[in-house]
Formats: structure tokens, sequence, C-alpha cells
């Protein structure tokens, strides 16, 4: 299928990119591309203009301080190659290296994952796991929105129509933390029906904090509060992870489908979070 006629503008810095989804409410915008032009593709999305920013320089940087600031515009092959990156945060190369094939993670922004919030999608999990910010950007000036509040439902964020993405935060680890992203892929698309992340700080042997978030079986990446209470203050051991683990399912909203149903997506959920716990405290 053919996308729906639209207007094309690339902008060069943010400023421009504003000022065009500010002069046009139907315009969205275009990082990487991988996410949108699927979707205008089969007429999923129908954007009246799209602003590509995705030769804007200053979105593409990577810096590593007391927190780790990754461009909005950085693609995942510059994530997975950055040395920094590799050393503080090893979940986003794991996570990344299970994204689509190689053409995909060449120009597939975590930006753009973030703000594009597919249910199926690797790095929102991540993000939110991670306890990551994003620095939003429009003509009224900048905010901070937190991992916990930026997903709102299938598809929706807590971005403002004319607000752009220029920067995910993420707070440097400690020592002690440990992490680990797996999934089951789908056979024909390559997104999660289910993906576990897992960062888990442990202290003296027992588990001081950990944030466990499930992508592919929910509407949004949702944190696993049963197995997060069920580890805190824990002893790490296999009786405790089995026990943790066998929580994933509870309280949780769980989409189904017919490769996937509820059921078989709930013990996914278990299974796949027992082996991230084994991973994340290993």
């Amino acid at each position: 299928m053919y996308p729906a006629s639209f207007a094309y503008h690339r902008a060069d810095s943010v400023e421009d990119a504003i000022a065009r989804l500010e002069a046009n409410p139907e315009a969205s915008i275009l990082s990487g591309g991988h996410s949108l032009i699927p979707a205008m593709k089969l007429r999923l999305a129908m954007p009246g203009e799209v602003v590509d920013i995705s030769k804007i320089d200053g979105l593409k940087a990577i810096e590593i301080g007391d927190e780790i600031r990754i461009g909005a515009g950085a693609t995942y092959r510059d994530i997975a190659a950055h040395e920094g990156i590799r050393a503080h945060l090893p979940i986003l190369p794991e996570a990344i290296s299970q994204v689509g094939d190689m053409q995909v993670r060449a120009r597939g922004t975590f930006g753009g994952s973030i703000a594009h919030a597919d249910p199926a999608a690797d790095l929102t999990a991540v993000f939110v796991a991670l306890d990551g910010r994003v620095k939003a950007v429009s003509s009224s000036g900048e905010r901070e929105i937190g991992a916990d509040e930026f997903f709102v439902d299938l598809w929706t964020t807590s971005l403002e129509p004319t607000e752009v993405i220029t920067e995910v935060i993420l707070p440097k680890p400690s020592e002690s933390a440990g992490m680990a992203y797996v999934k089951h892929s789908h056979p024909a698309s390559g997104y999660a029906v289910a993906g576990i992340a897992a960062v888990v700080v442990v202290q003296s042997g027992s588990v001081q904090q950990a944030r466990i978030v499930v992508t592919g079986a929910t509407s949004k990446p949702t944190r696993l509060s049963a197995v997060e209470d069920a580890l805190n203050g824990a002893t790490v051991n296999g009786d405790a992870i089995r026990n943790a683990s066998e929580k994933a399912a509870e309280g949780i909203d769980i989409n189904g489908d017919p490769y996937a149903d509820e059921e078989y997506r709930a013990q996914l959920m278990r299974v796949l979070t027992r082996q991230a716990l084994e991973r994340a405290t290993a």
C-alpha cells in the first residue's frame, strides 16, 4: 500500500522543527523512519507533513558524565558501538542487538523509538528499567519527563504535539547494579511477543533495588511491581528468583492475539523474567 499524500520538510535545527509542528497541527517528526514510514505505508499514520530531523547534528551526541546523555538522533548502531555505553549500560547494546536487522540499527534512533511508543518495542522497556528521562523542547521552553510518567497508552506518550525530544538522559548505575534484557521475538516481525528488561542493585548478597519492565505483552512498557516487591530486600538465590518470577503476570493487563493469547504471554513473562533476573544477578 502507498502512503497518503504529505508534504516533506527537512529541518536544519530543533527550532525549525518546532516551528513546522506549530504551523501544521497534522505534522509528524521523522528521525530514523523505521516506525513512522511503515505505519504511513499501511495508512495507520497519515501526517499532513513529515518533518525530518535526521540531519540535525546537535541531536547525535553521546556524553558520559555524572549522567549519561544520548542525543535523540543517535542511531542504535552509534549507541551500541560507544565504549562508554558498553562500559556503564551494557543492557543497551544487548537490547539493540535484538532490534530489527542491521539496516534498522543503522538508521533507527533511541529517541524515535521512545517517542513512537510501540507496545512491542525493545528500548522502551530498557528506558523505563533504567529510570531514564527525556528532555523535550518547544517554543515555550524545555522540560524533563521521567520514564514512569512518559508512556500513557498504546502509541501514546505525555509529549505535547509541538514538543521535540532532544535528549535521552539515563542515570549512571552503581557498580553493584546488574542488568539484562531478554525477549521472545515474533517469528515474522521480530518484535517482542514479550520482552523483559531487568536492572537490579545487589549489595552484600541482597537486593537493594529492582526495576523490572515488560514490553510486548501490554499496551505500554509496564513495571512488574509484584516482582519488584518480592525481590527488594531478598537474599539473591535461585529460590528468591523463581518465587519472584512467578509473580510476573500479577496485576497486569496482558494483550492477546492469534499468535500468543493472554495465557501464553503470561507464561512467557514468568519464564523471561526468571532468565533476565538470573543474568542480571549472576
